[in-house]
């Protein structure tokens, strides 16, 4: 096994194609603090030198896994986190505000115990808040030494270019990555993402490549769900085969794991190659909550798709598809906030609020 360097956009660091994502280290994963310091260790032993982390993943404790198991070999690692969403229910707890990110940026580094943050991220679009807002605090935090650059994560294209125009206006510092959803069977940022960060020489690191687990091998048609644990104990309805919007998903993965069998490769080593064929990408996330998950996805590092295998793939899920928006990762408000597209709103009766999209990868 061999693992892979490319450079992170116009940043000029060299990261490897796998990077270690820990979403599931803490309460919502594996509890297991020490076992989560072992994976992490293993994982940079086999190469991984990218660890992205959020200090929303079990609110914080993600972040205190990564900082207890990165003493002592912090300098050889590029470290990256996130900030946007409420650790609590607290007012202004939350957001892209200046605010929020200053207090935000302090709590992380306390967590990881460190002096830097080689990414900071934006995890989400933030409606409430001017970009420009944004933009400057994090270009505040580059000179003052507690980040070295910043990203954006799950953004769409015109945001995306929106930022980078604000950020010229103003002489303030731009993006450097985007973190989107990606997998064989959530492809919509082919369409504007992925041509937008590749404009932009941005570096592009992609979560779920599994589609939520989709594509780990566990759902397949015929087989009982166990909705008790794993991804599917934290959103039956991504998994109910008795759902319509499942139908296609549970048809591509029968082709993709026939496709994978012929290929000699496991599916869900088959479904994270195909973001690394993509130019724009730089990094795949893998996110594994135990060592042998670990071990099977390191396992697929030299599974690499030639172009007949890929048109295999566009096949069973064309270019640019989402066969379930929602994995998509974020709903715009322009579509979730009911006053935004009925003129006429205003006259009725208040309605109950939908709830917030509080997705992650």
């Amino acid at each position: 096994m061999t693992m892979h360097y490319r450079v992170l956009g116009a940043t000029g660091i060299e990261v490897s194609t796998y990077a270690l994502g820990t979403m599931m280290f803490g309460k919502i994963g594996n509890p297991d603090h020490a076992d989560g310091e072992r994976i992490i260790h293993a994982a940079l032993d086999a190469g991984i030198n990218f660890v992205d982390t959020a200090d929303m993943y079990s609110s914080g404790e993600s972040e205190e896994i990564v900082g207890k198991a990165l003493k002592g070999r912090r300098d050889d690692i590029v470290l990256a986190t996130k900030v946007h969403f409420s650790l609590d229910d607290q007012r202004n707890h939350g957001g892209n505000s200046r605010r929020y990110i200053v207090r935000a940026v302090e709590d992380s580094l306390r967590r990881l115990r460190t002096d830097w943050i080689d990414l900071y991220q934006i995890h989400r679009p933030d409606p409430k808040t001017d970009i420009e807002e944004t933009l400057g605090v994090l270009t505040d935090l580059v000179h003052a030494g507690k980040i070295r650059s910043f990203g954006c994560s799950t953004f769409p294209a015109e945001e995306i270019v929106e930022a980078w125009h604000v950020a010229e206006r103003r002489g303030l510092m731009k993006f450097r990555t985007e973190q989107p959803p990606y997998s064989v069977l959530a492809r919509g940022i082919e369409r504007s993402v992925l041509p937008t960060a590749r404009r932009l020489n941005m570096g592009v690191l992609t979560w779920s490549p599994l589609a939520w687990g989709f594509l780990s091998g566990k759902f397949r048609r015929g087989r009982e769900v166990d909705y008790s644990s794993g991804r599917a104990s934290l959103a039956a309805e991504r998994f109910d085969p008795a759902l319509p919007a499942n139908a296609a998903k549970y048809d591509a993965v029968e082709k993709l794991a026939e496709l994978a069998d012929e290929l000699g490769c496991t599916l869900p080593q088959l479904a994270t190659a195909f973001p690394l064929a993509h130019p724009a990408v730089t990094s795949v996330i893998i996110g594994p909550r135990t060592m042998e998950q670990l071990q099977a996805s390191l396992a697929g590092m030299d599974v690499v798709l030639d172009d007949a295998t890929l048109d295999r793939i566009d096949a069973i899920v064309p270019p640019g598809r989402e066969l379930v928006w929602e994995d998509g990762g974020w709903k715009p408000p322009a579509l979730s906030d009911v006053a935004m597209r009925r003129r006429a709103l205003a006259d009725r009766p208040a309605a109950a609020e939908e709830p917030a999209e509080t997705e992650s990868e």
